[in-house]
């Protein structure tokens, strides 16, 4: 189903225990869906998105939704960060409703084992790399005020180019997903951040219609069911919410440190002339005969 590029050793220390305790122990089920990304690409707006379209015969009112009292970290939850982070064998009997989601931030090649003779789907969002780089900076780097500043942006934008960081090269994980959906477009999505601000509608659709839940055309789609969802989902609404004003994660991390301002082109504000050239080159090299453009 993935494409191995690399083994387990390119994962950072602090999880390689987890992935592994993942590719143990972990049983899926065929209607399992993985959403994954790398850091800061989006990775929210796909778990919420991808929730409510996948619930939403089990959720049609938008007035009690799940969405309202929980993070989408907390409806969809990582397995090496959370789940497989605690627990060698955590308890999965909570997710009791099919499909089962669940995310990731780590490689494809990292559930070869984990994820072995399963037909499950994996929906990957991508984002611009320059962004990528800024938002990352933001949340790992920056935190949250301009005095707690564990690394500068500029030693942070040569450690990114040099594929130094939290879950390895940008352009690694990015090619095995890339790759995969070309290999088998039936159960890996490949989706850009950039096409889903653009054309959210057509982008939620295609959503939908991968996970074997496509919109009907009179019933929903003629009645403002897509546009309803891409209005809960948005930025605006669920950064608004006081779960995400005041709640924080099972890890300490407050709920409003996940949404900034995700725009497109934010990196303008950041990167020199000559950072710009240099990054340009990097993806030029990396993505090069690979038929991936940002």
């Amino acid at each position: 189903m993935f494409v191995s590029t690399k083994d387990v050793g390119i994962l950072p220390i602090f999880s390689k225990l987890h992935v592994l305790n993942f590719q143990k122990n972990f049983k899926p089920q065929d209607t399992d869906i993985i959403v994954a990304s790398f850091p800061k690409c989006g990775t929210t707006w796909l778990k919420a998105l991808t929730f409510v379209v996948v619930r939403r015969s089990k959720h049609p009112s938008h007035d009690h939704h799940p969405l309202l009292s929980d993070n989408p970290h907390v409806l969809v939850p990582y397995v090496e960060m959370n789940l497989y982070f605690y627990s060698e064998k955590p308890d999965l009997t909570k997710f009791s409703s099919s499909p089962r989601l669940f995310s990731t931030h780590m490689p494809s090649h990292t559930f070869q084992e984990g994820l072995k003779d399963s037909t499950c789907k994996v929906v990957y969002m991508s984002r611009n790399v320059k962004d990528t780089l800024v938002s990352y900076w933001h949340f790992f780097c920056k935190k949250q005020t301009d005095d707690n500043i564990l690394s500068s942006f500029e030693d942070t934008f040569e450690m990114f180019c040099s594929g130094v960081n939290l879950f390895g090269p940008f352009w690694d994980q990015v090619l095995s997903y890339w790759r995969g959906s070309l290999e088998d477009p039936k159960h890996v999505l490949f989706m850009k951040f950039e096409e889903m601000k653009a054309e959210p509608r057509e982008q939620i659709k295609r959503l939908a219609q991968f996970l074997g839940c496509p919109f009907t055309k009179e019933e929903e789609e003629e009645s403002g069911s897509v546009d309803e969802i891409i209005d809960l989902c948005s930025l605006r609404n669920l950064s608004s919410l006081e779960i995400n004003k005041t709640g924080k994660l099972y890890n300490g991390r407050d709920n409003k440190t996940f949404f900034r301002k995700g725009e497109v082109g934010d990196w303008k504000n950041y990167l020199t002339p000559q950072m710009e050239k240099k990054i340009d080159m990097i993806i030029q090299e990396k993505l090069q005969n690979s038929r991936l453009k940002f």
